[in-house]
């Protein structure tokens, strides 16, 4: 008699093996910030600007036939520096320039920085003109042009999230005005103000309230303030001014266009003598 089978049992199921230790993660690498865009420069006159007063910062070169004449000297200057120009049609210059308001001519040039406003001591002296939150680019534009026009030599800009930049349209409409003037930017206003106000006398141009431009002090040069299109200068950038100033009218309409505004007071304040260099 056979001796009975032992019992069956399930085979044992095959235990998983433990994973072996992930490699420790690389750290994240910040993102790069984006490259600022280059400077596109339209039309002869703001072209011009830019090989007169930076000249090392023009890339590129691109001219419809209409305009050989005049890119002929600045292609022999980007020739001499191995730098590319190119005659296109029209059609493909608007779409370099990115508007069909091209002027037959288009330069790319390295981004021009805004620096941080210096020591008040370190500022060309005379009439500053000071945005505060002007927000289109093309009154950006013609304000720089008339502070050229009569002679200013530096313009600041607000670090109101409003105020226009150096876009395409500000260096076309400026007509070279954004090249002829040292450029710097003041992230708080009104204490830049105040630091301003030993030198310059500082000057809030206002719709109401204020003294016609004959009635400044005379004698100082002026940081003449202007503000944004619809709202006009905030309260506290007002206050931190030691004047006001407003352009008497017909009456018939409040007020001026901000870069008409600026170019008639721009006027006064040089015609009538307030302005002086120290």
């Amino acid at each position: 008699m056979k001796p009975p089978r032992p019992p069956s049992f399930p085979a044992r199921p095959p235990q998983p093996r433990p994973a072996a230790p992930l490699p420790p993660a690389a750290p994240a690498r910040p993102p790069r910030p984006a490259l600022p865009e280059p400077d596109r420069l339209c039309g002869p006159v703001a072209v011009a600007a830019a090989f007169a007063h930076r000249p090392d910062a023009v890339l590129r070169l691109f001219y419809a036939p209409s305009r050989r004449a005049e890119a002929g000297p600045l292609c022999a200057r980007l020739a001499r520096a191995r730098k590319p120009y190119r005659e296109v049609p029209p059609e493909e210059l608007a779409k370099i320039a990115g508007t069909t308001h091209h002027g037959g001519i288009v330069a790319i040039a390295a981004p021009r920085p805004v620096p941080p406003l210096p020591h008040p001591e370190a500022l060309p002296a005379g009439l500053l003109p000071v945005l505060d939150g002007v927000g289109n680019p093309h009154n950006l534009g013609a304000i720089a042009r008339s502070a050229a026009f009569f002679g200013c030599r530096a313009l600041l800009l607000s670090g109101d999230p409003r105020q226009a930049g150096l876009s395409d349209a500000a260096w076309r409409t400026s007509e070279g005005g954004l090249e002829a003037l040292a450029l710097y930017r003041a992230p708080d206003l009104p204490a830049a103000l105040r630091a301003l106000a030993p030198r310059y006398l500082t000057v809030a141009a206002v719709a109401r309230g204020g003294v016609a431009p004959a009635d400044l002090p005379r004698g100082r040069p002026v940081a003449l303030v202007l503000g944004n299109e619809e709202q006009g200068l905030a309260e506290e950038t007002v206050s931190a001014c030691a004047a006001r100033v407003t352009l008497p009218g017909s009456g018939l309409v409040e007020s001026l266009n901000v870069s008409v505004a600026a170019a008639v007071l721009m006027h006064a304040l040089v015609e009538g003598d307030n302005i002086r260099a120290i």
